[in-house]
């Protein structure tokens, strides 16, 4: 696919009805000859509209006029550009914890949370957050993550989570204010409720940092889940990295956590993780930020259907 095409993808899958700022950019940046050009001076990879806008945001430019965006990214792309190159989108939604917790709470408990793809490592507090299920509010504080439930009752209770590890290629610090203006970055213009979240997520961990590890996905894994506690039910989890792994170490990922002890949660597309005989998608209620439906599994048996920031979770039957 071409850059011209990819963003016009993006505008019309994943930004159209989501981020008007976003689609007009992204439609703008496909026809547009002398940003397109500057684009394929970087790697495939780096071309991405996601961390093009975020990187524009972080530096303080403006995304909602796509004449002043172009103009921006023309005057400063040696800046513009040395970010694209040393960034990589690494959204970390403490949301997807809602889907999450059905799962750990149900789970033998205490837990030794493993997260794969950590980014700042937001997701490893299920323990910490509250929920709100339609009218059920489970948990205490803030942030306040809510989720609609369709099948399966919300838990009774939070997790007791006695371990908190991450893995990541480049892992985040929250107590670090540059890391944590990129986590805001990553946050599309209108999404005001998810800037919030983040912040308030980010504050929780920066109270007790996570233990995060620089490391590859399948090599590094084993060395740190040795790290848990016995007596701890150790859960490996994953929620929407998978998409960034080649296929070849997505097996490989998937070989060796087959070979430690406790569970593995996935929440990811059926795409990147695919699995026989799924059931049929909810309808358009269920329709995610990123125009894709992902899958609740528990190892490697298919729970639910979700959104990958964790808005909302379908059971099946």
């Amino acid at each position: 696919m071409t850059t011209a095409a990819s963003y016009a993808e993006f505008a019309a899958r994943e930004a159209h009805g989501v981020s008007p700022a976003y689609e007009r950019l992204a439609l703008a940046v496909a026809r547009d000859r002398e940003m397109l050009a500057l684009l394929g001076t970087l790697p495939p990879a780096k071309r991405q509209p996601n961390l093009l806008f975020a990187v524009v945001r972080l530096l303080g430019g403006p995304v909602e006029d796509p004449a002043a965006f172009h103009d921006y990214v023309v005057e400063h792309w040696p800046a513009v550009e040395a970010e694209m190159r040393t960034r990589a989108t690494q959204t970390n939604e403490a949301g997807r914890c809602a889907v999450l917790l059905p799962v750990l709470a149900a789970l033998p408990q205490p837990l030794a949370l493993l997260e794969a793809g950590a980014s700042a490592g937001l997701c490893l507090y299920p323990d910490r957050y509250a929920y709100r299920y339609g009218d059920r509010l489970v948990g205490s504080g803030e942030p306040v993550l809510d989720c609609a439930v369709t099948g399966v009752a919300p838990p009774a209770r939070l997790p007791d989570v006695v371990w908190r590890a991450g893995l990541d290629l480049n892992p985040l610090d929250v107590t670090d204010p540059a890391d944590v203006a990129w986590l805001d970055a990553l946050v599309w213009p209108e999404h005001e409720r998810r800037r919030a979240r983040l912040r308030a997520a980010a504050a929780v961990a920066a109270a007790e940092p996570p233990l995060l590890v620089r490391g590859d996905l399948a090599d590094d894994l084993p060395e740190l889940a040795a790290q848990a506690p016995a007596g701890a039910t150790l859960v490996v989890f994953h929620t929407s990295v998978l998409y960034q792994v080649p296929a070849p170490r997505r097996e490989a990922f998937a070989e060796v956590v087959r070979g430690l002890p406790g569970h593995c949660i996935a929440n990811e597309t059926p795409d990147v993780l695919p699995y026989p005989d799924l059931p049929e998608p909810p309808g358009v209620a269920l329709r995610s930020v990123l125009a894709l439906r992902s899958v609740l599994a528990l190892d490697g048996r298919p729970l639910a259907w979700t959104m990958p920031h964790g808005q909302a979770m379908t059971w099946f039957a």
